[in-house]
């Protein structure tokens, strides 16, 4: 004879199994639970970002969060936000970069820089490094006749640092201070004045370029010291790991039908 559960059964399972619902969510608010596994998940995010490493305090932090954030979007729903043509627009772009940094991640995966191509990226960059790089100090004047009574002030003994106030590039506040640089990185017209001058000179007459002219002190040069690869392999690594990415968008542009 099968007997049916009687009421006071039914109800003591229903008990027994509460927690294990229970236990499946760590909140509800106005009915829609919040899951373990959603905290669990944003746990991992921030763990793996090493922006904290889990522990009860994080769990708990992340858990008001999620609350407060569901809070809100039942709110918002509740006005339609959801349903405004600029917000719809603004999901969408946001869909959109979810979706193409998960694939360009993957790429990544699967395309990984390789030690020989690290290696052979920093020999092309120490062969075609500068032997000497320059220290140099500037002043930037609209006119001639303005560089050049700057000049008969250098040699009258003024100080440069002072008179660089009189510039009109970002430097002037600072004394002029173009810091350690390639000379390669100036507009021709500067760069050899530059590197023509003994150190502690100033240039004898203006030198023109594009933005002006120049009253140029050189300050020191000293040989390129190129780190070794261990300590830039990192850097290396993540501008190649760049190039090979935009190598690979310029390819699907290139495949694409676009009109």
């Amino acid at each position: 004879m099968i007997l049916k559960p009687t009421r006071l059964l039914i109800a003591m399972t229903a008990m027994a199994a509460a927690p294990v619902v229970f236990a499946q969510n760590v909140a509800t608010v106005n009915g829609k639970p919040i899951p373990a596994a959603k905290v669990d998940q944003v746990v991992k995010q921030v763990v793996a970002q090493g922006r904290a490493t889990d522990s009860p305090q994080l769990r708990e932090l992340i858990k008001k969060d999620l609350i407060g954030r569901e809070v809100l979007i039942q709110e918002a729903d509740k006005q339609g936000v959801g349903a405004r043509p600029d917000v719809k627009a603004a999901i969408d772009n946001a869909r959109q970069s979810i979706i193409i940094n998960a694939m360009l991640a993957d790429y990544v995966k699967k395309n990984p820089v390789k030690d020989a191509e690290i290696k052979a990226e920093y020999d092309k960059a120490k062969a075609q490094a500068p032997e000497k790089e320059y220290h140099a100090r500037h002043i930037l004047v609209e006119k001639e006749d303005e560089a050049k009574a700057i000049i008969a002030k250098l040699k009258g003994g003024a100080k440069f640092e002072e008179l660089a106030k009189q510039g009109k590039d970002g430097t002037a506040q600072n004394g002029g201070d173009l810091g350690w640089a390639d000379p390669r990185g100036f507009v021709p017209e500067f760069s050899k004045a530059m590197t023509s001058l003994q150190k502690g000179a100033i240039t004898d007459t203006p030198v023109k370029t594009q933005f002006g002219y120049h009253v140029i002190k050189l300050e020191d040069v000293r040989p390129v010291q190129v780190p070794p690869l261990d300590q830039v392999k990192q850097q290396v690594a993540e501008s190649l790991q760049q190039k090979k990415l935009a190598e690979f968008r310029e390819s699907l542009m290139k495949k694409a039908k676009i009109q």
